[in-house]
């Protein structure tokens, strides 16, 4: 199994603390400043965290996550969205499905960055946001090898075929913005 990735259960991902250090209205609130985006598919979903903000901002949400403990965590919490099973590496919709890629958290585990990035690519018509963990070392999150730089990301980003990539720096974290 891959060491980067998330097997610690469902409830640690929603507890207070968690969900602060997230400030997951703030990453909703940068990665809707497009008014004009109105579907997104959650890619890695875990506890459908950030779908269900999205979802309550009244946007229509797809969501995927290659564990069924997850699946059935969102399902419980959003059991009116499309939520498959289904890997970042071969996401099962459509080329141009959803306005808005959203990846929270997840791509630091991914097996195969370069096809992450491309599928990503392929499903979104606007854009892809990318939430990360800052490349340095800190007393919550995944450990300083299992991070990214943030040069990494944008040498993707351009690899795949995006034009622009904006880089948003919260209080813990980092928001990357794709635009096609």
């Amino acid at each position: 199994m891959n060491e980067r990735v998330y097997n610690r259960g469902v409830d640690p991902l929603r507890s207070p603390e968690r969900v602060a250090r997230l400030e997951v209205k703030r990453v909703v609130d940068n990665c809707l400043v497009d008014k004009n985006i109105v579907s997104i598919l959650d890619v890695g979903t875990g506890s459908g965290l950030f779908a269900e903000e999205f979802f309550n901002r009244g946007l229509v949400v797809a969501a995927i996550d290659p564990n069924p403990e997850m699946i059935t965590a969102t399902q419980n919490i959003l059991p009116d969205i499309d939520i498959r099973k289904a890997s970042a590496e071969d996401i099962p919709f459509e080329n141009n499905s959803f306005d808005l890629v959203f990846m929270g958290l997840v791509f630091h585990e991914v097996d195969d960055y370069s096809k992450v990035i491309n599928e990503a690519y392929r499903i979104s018509q606007k854009e892809v946001s990318i939430l990360e963990w800052e490349y340095l070392e800190q007393d919550f999150g995944p450990p300083l090898k299992h991070r990214l730089k943030s040069s990494f990301i944008e040498e993707l980003a351009e690899k795949a075929g995006f034009k622009k990539v904006e880089i948003i720096k919260l209080t813990n974290l980092i928001l990357y913005k794709l635009f096609k």
